[in-house]
């Protein structure tokens, strides 16, 4: 019976945010609250929120104070180099746009914590999306599904994670498995690269103009197959299959606009006028161009290298373990705030200025641990754990390390990290050492689905991605889903095909 509530509730609450019939924060209380009741552990509510909510605090605490202080970071310039770097390097082709997304999330993914990955990586590239006028929810799953190849690193969590529930050395776990991750990597490029063309034939091959300080925010159209100059809205609102593929049909493809602004509507063009080169300009308000904006008010360009240094020094930190996550970003973020912004409205300033972003990401968080609290505290992830391993046919035995591999896809989505490493994969670990089957090759193969993993519901770092970026959770997910799920095969097949698992 838990086993069945448990699948329905999940499926209830993917359902019902894909089609926006609820709000993300809704769907997390609501849900598993109505499906306690159906359990017949109503009484019990309480206790399992509580219980979800002091698992949770600390990520929620870190999280808050890390977007505090990262905003803080680009309040005063220290990413404009990066944005710099990559409209360099992009020339505003909407595929060197989209294949620099997954580098940088890739690069900066190498400090092991998602959410610092995804802050850095959309306040690097959301304005030029915005700017160009491409697809948000592109930027926003190929984060993800690079983030989530990446997020296999010893430091970065599953690792440490399946070496402590198997009690093996994680260097023996993740050093054999590189070539499949690279080969899991090389493939998220690949579909970025792929993603970035069909974005570039939406819409149009564009070009930064040379002095960019005196036009700033200026494009130049200099070529749109099949869609002469159209920019098309790909801001929070609308369709998912509207920001991810493009408008169809003759309004679709006849729409151009003069600003790649998020929320508007295309202008259509004059048919009657001969296709000129265009240009965008857009509204100094808009908050995307913020971090592209070289006089705003917010720059320390004197206190520049103090800056990266603090960056750096807290990174490093983070990963030598020198103090909890939390502390550190904690202390990160007043030590930001008390040297750049002295004067006390200025920093009450730079606070009220986050502070949508950081009570979105925590309400987030807290209504997942009703979520999670409901889920473990009924015995739903035990019972559905148990059903899927029980279903695994005898003769299936001696490909177990096949088998993890593929249930660490849909289990590592629906449950957290630590409810699949240290309550399924134990069982599953048994089960291959039966038939013969090494622990390492089951641990290898738990890494599998992670590419997946960092797109759940369940990830507090994917609200930040989302949240940031200014894209429906249902739309993400919706888009995401199916990419991130191929890449986890991709790692699989490579894992097998080179003898690893």
């Amino acid at each position: 019976m838990l086993t069945i509530l448990g699948f329905a509730m999940i499926a209830t609450f993917l359902v019902l945010i894909m089609l926006k019939k609820m709000s993300p924060i809704a769907a997390l209380v609501l849900i598993p609250a109505l499906f306690c009741v159906f359990a017949g552990k109503g009484a019990h509510l309480g206790d399992y929120v509580i219980d979800g909510v002091g698992k949770l605090a600390p990520t929620a605490a870190m999280l808050m104070f890390a977007i505090v202080y990262f905003g803080v970071m680009i309040d005063v310039g220290l990413f404009d180099p990066i944005v710099r770097g990559i409209l360099r390097f992009c020339k505003a082709d909407p595929m060197r746009v989209v294949v620099g997304t997954a580098v940088l999330a890739a690069i900066v993914s190498l400090d092991g914590d998602g959410s610092t990955t995804f802050m850095i990586t959309v306040s690097a590239m959301y304005p030029l999306y915005k700017r160009l006028g491409l697809s948000l929810v592109v930027m926003t799953g190929v984060a993800a599904t690079a983030n989530g190849v990446m997020n296999t690193l010893p430091w970065g969590g599953p690792t440490a994670r399946a070496a402590t529930a198997l009690k093996l050395d994680a260097a023996d776990i993740f050093v054999p498995m590189i070539p499949a991750l690279a080969t899991g990597l090389v493939f998220v490029f690949l579909l970025a690269y792929v993603l970035g063309l069909k974005e570039r034939r939406r819409v149009g091959l564009l070009a930064m103009p040379e002095d960019e300080a005196a036009t700033p925010g200026a494009i130049v159209v200099e070529q749109a197959p099949e869609a002469a100059s159209e920019l098309v809205t790909a801001g929070a609102g609308g369709s998912a299959e509207g920001r991810a593929e493009g408008p169809s049909g003759p309004a679709g493809r006849g729409a151009a606009t003069s600003a790649a602004t998020g929320g508007s509507e295309a202008a259509a063009p004059d048919p009657a006028a001969a296709p000129a080169p265009a240009s965008a300009a857009p509204d100094a308000s808009e908050e995307g161009f913020q971090g592209l904006d070289p006089h705003r008010a917010t720059l320390r360009p004197r206190l520049y290298w103090f800056n990266a240094g603090l960056t750096v020094a807290l990174l490093t930190a983070m990963i030598m373990e020198l103090l909890p996550i939390p502390v550190l970003f904690l202390l990160g973020a007043a030590l930001a705030l008390t040297v750049n912004y002295p004067h006390m409205p200025d920093q009450k300033a730079r606070i009220a200025a986050h502070a949508e972003n950081v009570l979105n990401v925590a309400g987030m968080v807290f209504a997942a641990a009703v979520f999670t609290g409901v889920l473990s505290g009924t015995g739903m992830v035990k019972h559905m754990a148990d059903w899927l391993v029980g279903a695994i046919p005898e003769g299936m035995g001696p490909h177990m390390a096949l088998v993890t591999g593929l249930l660490s896809l849909p289990l590592t989505y629906f449950m957290s990290n630590d409810g699949f490493y240290f309550g399924v994969l134990p069982v599953l670990a048994e089960a291959g050492a039966a038939h013969g089957v090494s622990p390492l090759e089951i641990a290898r193969a738990s890494l599998v689905g992670q590419a997946l993993h960092m797109s759940s519901p369940l990830v507090p770092a994917v609200y930040v991605l989302v949240g940031m970026a200014k894209v429906e959770f249902g739309d993400h997910t919706r888009f995401t889903v199916k990419w991130a799920a191929l890449t986890s095969l991709v790692v699989l097949a490579a894992g097998m095909l080179f003898g690893i698992i």
